[in-house]
């Protein structure tokens, strides 16, 4: 699994912790092992540019989900496929204001952001209620095992 993590951010961040995150999600995804994972640290401008571009939505966003090879989770006796599976885009400086209001570090933030972000990368959304319900129930089961293994 090659997944790789950069900061330019100018926040200072535990790179290996979150490949660690992102090989323990896409591990338990059932994510082929040969399969590539960017994830990147911006600041809000670029943040910002990136969620117009994209989103036609102003301002910063907390995360951005770019599938490439659109992968999707593999099933216990399924052969995975391998491929890229995208890049996430994480926003440091907004993930510090969203951890004050929810009663967490920062750091918990970025883990749960990033968490998120791979999920969309495979496909899960949150548009309709029953899809969140979902997504959300998987991303807390996710982190928490991670958390608990750290």
């Amino acid at each position: 699994m090659s997944i790789e993590v950069n900061n330019e951010s100018g926040v200072e961040v535990d790179e290996a912790e979150f490949a660690a995150l992102g090989r323990f999600v896409l591990d338990s995804m059932h994510v082929h092992p040969q399969s590539e994972l960017s994830i990147l640290f911006v600041e809000t401008d670029v943040m910002s540019e990136l969620h117009v571009q994209w989103m036609d939505e102003p301002g910063p966003t907390d995360v951005l989900s770019f599938p490439m090879d659109e992968l999707r989770p593999g099933r216990e006796g399924e052969e995975p496929t391998p491929g890229t599976l995208g890049d996430i885009v994480l926003c440091p400086a907004v993930a510090a204001e969203q951890a004050v209001v929810a009663g967490h570090s920062t750091v918990e933030e970025l883990l749960l952001l990033t968490t998120h972000g791979i999920l969309h990368l495979l496909g899960y959304d949150h548009a309709e209620p029953e899809e969140e319900k979902e997504m959300f129930a998987l991303q807390r089961r996710l982190l928490l095992t991670f958390l608990a293994g750290r």
